[in-house]
Parts: structure tokens; sequence; C-alpha cells
């Protein structure tokens, strides 16, 4: 099925496309779950990480027919994603030279409704001192999201931050979600900014890690758990545990393509209980609410 195995994708490391396939075919049990349902974008690299890459969404034409994809609005039109549901999709959109695939915050058919809430923490920084200001950041992320009352989930991006998920209910839309996201952010960022922003642009970062919250809108991606990332080393995007961040065991690229396997085989999926614990943005809607007013009630009385 994967033609051209030989293909060399990662020149640094030697890594091959039959190489990258038999990843994806070994940890697909495990992915395929988090993907299910959710439209993808395919971040494919005919000639390998050593040049430029593209992004493709639309799979209208010149695919085959029994690859389920869903029908989106875009402005002027309409998208066709492909859908990620089985071994076979995933091992077809690898032999694409998809390296990296990338979905949505929501599934079909509840495809307004998101069902995760993303949080991006993207340094300036990957130097060893950075990765330990970033694990603070995500330690100070889930503790105002559990003042919030909401539990977080925690992967590497495989890239030079964190990905910290919180599972929803699927009963707020793309823009609610996304300014609940946008108002924690800078909740976040008002209590250390020194050290964090909403700086969208790098030159006004100032060395700062960036509290991204744009993943969050209609359309808007993230790269899907356990899914390999297109930089030097083949790192993977892997789910790991509050307790191995608590510990300064786990770094952005801790994870990669060769050591997954082994990875798998000892902790299984990190993430596998995450669905059971969806949860309504109601209440912490209102507590951030409660909870901004406070402080700013705060700064005025100061």
């Amino acid at each position: 099925m994967i033609s051209h195995p030989e293909k060399v994708l990662f020149p640094d490391d030697g890594i091959t496309k039959g190489e990258l396939a038999s990843y994806y075919e070994m940890i697909a049990p495990v992915m395929v779950p988090h993907m299910r349902n959710r439209p993808v974008t395919m971040e494919r690299f005919h000639r390998g990480i050593g040049a430029p890459g593209f992004f493709q969404k639309d799979v209208s034409r010149g695919f085959p027919d029994w690859l389920e994809r869903v029908e989106v609005p875009k402005k002027d039109g309409t998208v066709h994603h492909p859908i990620v549901d089985d071994l076979r999709s995933l091992l077809w959109i690898v032999n694409q030279n998809t390296i990296t695939p990338h979905v949505w915050t929501s599934r079909t058919p509840a495809l307004y409704q998101p069902d995760v809430c993303v949080f991006d923490l993207d340094p300036a920084s990957a130097d060893a001192e950075g990765v330990d200001v970033l694990r603070g950041a995500a330690l100070r992320l889930r503790a105002l999201l559990d003042e919030l009352g909401l539990a977080a989930w925690i992967k590497t991006s495989g890239s030079k931050g964190f990905h910290i998920v919180v599972p929803l209910d699927a009963r707020s839309r793309f823009g609610e979600v996304a300014r609940f996201a946008h108002a924690t952010g800078a909740e976040l960022v008002a209590r250390d900014p020194d050290h964090l922003t909403q700086e969208f642009s790098k030159a006004d970062r100032g060395g700062r890690i960036l509290v991204d919250t744009g993943r969050n809108g209609y359309s808007a991606t993230f790269a899907a758990a356990y899914a390999v990332r297109a930089r030097p080393g083949a790192p993977v995007s892997a789910p790991c545990t509050w307790a191995e961040i608590e510990r300064a065991e786990v770094a952005p690229r801790t994870f990669t393509l060769k050591t997954m396997p082994a990875r798998a085989a000892s902790v299984g999926d990190l993430w596998s209980d995450m669905t059971s614990h969806a949860q309504s943005l109601r209440e912490p809607i209102e507590r951030l609410r409660q909870l901004t007013t406070h402080d700013e009630r705060r700064t005025t009385n100061d």
C-alpha cells in the first residue's frame, strides 16, 4: 500500500517513508480514536522535511471513493476534508507523504460544537532554562483551570511547547469556546506577565511564552495526538502525565518516532479516559467572569 517506502523524509536521521508508515501502523490503535470523525488537514512533504511542505485540506477530486470525507463550508464555497477512522485511511494519508495530520477540535456530526478546548504554550526559546519556565507555565495553567472546575490533559507538541487539552461535552459552539479560551489565557498572562504573553507577533513577545488560544476557532486545527512532527529527529506530539511535567522528566521533543514504540508499550494511551470526562463550560465561564471581576476590583482598590 505504501509507494516508494525507501524515500527519505528526514534526511538528517535517514528516516524513510516506510519507517514513518510503520510507526503510524504501530500507533494506530491508540491514535485513531482521538482522530475519529474529525476533519483532517494533511501536512505533506513530497521531498522530505529538507524542502518546503504544504498543507492540504480538500480531497474532493482524484482520491479513492472509499475514503470517508466531510464537506464543510468555507468562504465562497466548501472544502471536503478527509476523515481518518481506521488504519486504512491513516496509512492512505501517510502514503500522500503526510508527516503530520492536523485535526479539528470538533467531530462530525456536531461539527460546530467542539469536544475539546486547546491551549498551545509556544515559547520563544527551546533551551533548558526556557523549558523549565515552560513547564511552570503549564502547571500554572492547570491550576487556573482547576480553579474554574475543569480537568485538563497534556501532551508534548513535538515542536517547542506543550498542548493542554480540556475535554468538553460538545454543547458549546466555536465562538463560546474561543472566547472562553482567550479570556482564560488573558487571566493566565495577567498572573505572570514577565513570562507569558498573548502577543502573536514574535517581535512583540519580548522572549515570553505565547499563550496561543487560536486553535479553538472554526476550522482551526492542532497536531493530532501521537502525530509525528516535521522536525529533525522525527519528534512526536505525545500525551504525557502531569507528574512527568512536575518531575521535569518531559520536554516538548522528548518522544520520537523511534522511541514511541517502547513508550506506548510501557504506558499505553494516557488519554484513554479523557472522553469519559467531558465537561460543560457553563459554570467555568461564570467562575472566570467572577474571577476576572474580582481581579479588576482588587487592581482598582490598589
